[in-house]
């Protein structure tokens, strides 16, 4: 039996377990899926799994999408780009790192019905999922892109990938179309984000990259004043579906079942 997981720190969140298991049944494959709280310091023993063949494919989260670097063989383009691997497996016995959740993020911002074309975009975080949103926001035609983050030098170094993004101070507002929640506040139910929205106004696109839980104090805001809110389910089955044709050569199926099946 193939062995798969997903590692991060939480994790406990994490329904890629849930997702994986479910199309791993209805494709007949002969494999499992779970999930592993890591500490950084238990990175490279892990990854090395990979090379001996007792793990077939890791996913990577919150926080070590940067950390697993410098234990592979080799990245793929998108994950060279943006510095950031959220899907590993082995090639020829190299241990690749790749990025999945470029195109999980275009494809649900599409499903989303968000027109992106000339909009101005305002990042909150600089973590590691944050690169791959600039990337995909990038190819999508976006007008500006602002990144506001607490610790302002993290921000500061996105600009050696990216020289179009803007820097401002954290509780800076400027003038959006579409706001991001890319950190992770929120992944408790009770956090709340410092940052005072007043003045936002309507029609505004209020998005978090969390999914789970479905609808987070961020979001619950941005709905209050009247402005269209969406979460991360989408970009995560989007990204999870990636993955899944990369390890196991099938596409897997997305339809109303898969998406019910998070909420």
């Amino acid at each position: 039996m193939k062995k798969y997981l997903v590692i991060g720190n939480p994790i406990e969140h994490s329904l890629s377990p849930k997702l994986h298991n479910y199309w791993i049944k209805e494709n007949n494959i002969n494999a499992i899926y779970n999930k592993q709280k890591l500490n950084e310091n238990e990175i490279e023993s892990l990854i090395s799994e990979v090379k001996e063949k007792k793990i077939n494919g890791i996913n990577v989260t919150v926080p070590f999408k940067r950390a697993v670097i410098p234990y592979l063989d080799r990245l793929s383009l998108e994950a060279e780009s943006t510095q950031s691997v959220n899907t590993i497996y082995l090639n020829n016995n190299k241990v690749i790192g790749h990025n999945t959740d470029i195109n999980g993020f275009e494809l649900g911002i599409k499903n989303s019905k968000f027109e992106t074309t000339d909009k101005k975009i305002l990042i909150l975080g600089a973590g590691g999922v944050v690169p791959s949103i600039i990337f995909a926001l990038n190819r999508m035609k976006v007008s500006e892109i602002t990144i506001s983050n607490r610790t302002k030098d993290r921000a500061e170094n996105l600009k050696s990938f990216f020289k179009n993004i803007k820097i401002i101070n954290w509780g800076e507002i400027p003038e959006f179309d579409m706001i991001i929640n890319a950190t992770s506040v929120g992944l408790n139910k009770d956090d709340q984000i410092d940052l005072d929205f007043s003045k936002v106004g309507k029609n505004k696109f209020f998005y978090d990259v969390i999914y789970n839980p479905k609808e987070t104090n961020f979001l619950k805001t941005g709905k209050s004043m009247g402005n269209e809110t969406e979460n991360g389910k989408l970009m995560f089955i989007y990204q999870a579906f990636s993955a899944f044709k990369v390890w196991h050569g099938v596409e897997p199926e997305i339809n109303n079942e898969v998406i019910k099946l998070l909420d």
